[in-house]
């Protein structure tokens, strides 16, 4: 599998395709529009953040609760479920003179449930392909999700200015409606991947079983730390230059796409584990020119140049991937996702409090400095080749094959 034409003829990807991109396409033009809502009703830039970007910190919960189902149910029907869940909260929030605390109330209940959304979706995605397509099929996932993020907050702004918030908000629940019929029409139906009844108590002994093996614990860490101090960097791209965030945000997203098709597409099985180091230094060694406050071309140069190294992620989540159990392959890529994105939103506070008590530009460059020794730090536990679960211990969650124990981090 290593072309797009192959890929998008493997059966069911272009149904997972299309139900991802609408389900992200809701979530963004939901979440602006209910910022707006909220900001017009109260007037607090917190509480329009919170609109925004709350369901992210509420994956935590989730991922401590819920994602022993990720494995434990069929995918078809969860990923049609949530989608319905998830239109019906969104349709909720546009009712008129509902209460700005029952609306944050219903982005943090929307929130919980997604992290096992995250699991679902990427387990099934190696239901569909094969292990040696994970990575391309993964990396036009992630292009996708930025494409319909960037086209999801303009128009969900011009749907705002015509239609009103609330007109808005239906339009995001529409989306949503649109996704579950998708999934429901062009999805097979899959077993679950492992039996058992999922349960808070199923889910943290999952974690705990995944957690326990020092392969995969320097992969989750790898995921989450780095990417998440540089996310951070990002939130601060309006106050280090209110004129140009814009700039900046559009430098970002260009270079994450041309990362995702480079590593996805391009990038030949061999130099995979030459490049994974160089570029999860990439990802935040750019950051460091911040701290000379240069001007808005290389400032761009330099954003974009770093987001490139967020493709490492796609290295990382295929190592993970072999290191994990089929059994339990959604609920291990559930963490991840989980995990990630709740380390963007304490990172996304940690650099607000930095530039209150500094100066953003001082934040971004401490948060890039972090980031860089923290890869470092996590380097020696990640050299060499994964190597998968063996057949005899695949039943086995924290099982992987002997080899050479690194120190633990």
């Amino acid at each position: 599998m290593d072309t797009y034409r192959g890929l998008f003829r493997t059966p069911e990807y272009p149904a997972l395709f299309a139900t991802v991109s609408l389900q992200i396409a809701g979530q963004t033009v939901g979440g602006l529009a209910l910022g707006s809502l909220v900001y017009a009703a109260t007037g607090s830039p917190l509480l329009s953040a919170l609109a925004m970007f709350g369901p992210s910190l509420a994956q935590v919960v989730g991922a401590l609760t819920l994602l022993s189902a990720a494995d434990r149910v069929p995918p078809r029907a969860a990923l049609v479920g949530l989608a319905l869940f998830l239109g019906l909260a969104t349709a909720a929030q546009a009712t008129p003179g509902l209460p700005t605390a029952a609306a944050l109330a219903l982005v943090l209940v929307q929130g919980v449930p997604s992290a096992l959304g995250g699991g679902v979706r990427y387990g099934m995605l190696t239901d569909i392909l094969a292990r040696d397509g994970y990575l391309l099929g993964r990396s036009v996932l992630n292009m996708s999700a930025g494409v319909c993020q960037i086209l999801g907050y303009a128009l969900g702004g011009l749907l705002v200015a015509v239609l009103s918030a609330r007109g808005t908000l239906l339009v995001a629940a529409g989306l949503y409606a649109l996704a579950a019929l998708v999934a429901r029409c062009g999805l097979a139906r899959h077993p679950a991947r492992a039996a058992g009844r999922p349960s808070p108590r199923e889910t943290m002994r999952g974690n705990a079983a995944l957690w326990s093996s020092v392969p995969r614990r320097y992969v989750y860490l790898a995921l989450w730390v780095p990417n998440g101090l540089i996310v951070g960097s990002e939130a601060l791209f309006v106050p280090y230059d209110p004129g140009h965030a814009g700039v900046l945000l559009a430098s970002a997203a260009l270079g994450m796409l041309a990362g995702d098709v480079l590593t996805g597409r391009f990038l030949p099985p061999r130099w995979r584990a030459r490049l994974a180091a160089p570029l999860r230094l990439l990802l935040a060694v750019p950051y460091l020119v911040f701290a000379l406050r240069p001007p808005l071309p290389f400032a761009a140069v330099a954003v974009a140049l770093a987001s490139v190294g967020f493709s490492a992620s796609l290295l990382l989540q295929e190592r993970l991937v072999a290191l994990t159990p089929e059994r339990l392959s959604g609920h291990a890529l559930g963490l991840h996702t989980a995990g990630m994105l709740t380390m963007q939103g304490v990172s996304a506070v940690l650099a607000g409090a930095l530039a209150q008590a500094t100066s953003p530009a001082t934040a971004m460059t401490v948060l890039a400095a972090a980031s860089v020794a923290v890869t470092l730090r996590l380097g020696r536990g990640l050299k060499g080749e994964p190597v998968s679960p063996t057949p005899a211990c695949a039943a086995d969650a924290a099982c992987t094959t002997p080899r050479p124990r690194p120190r633990t981090p």
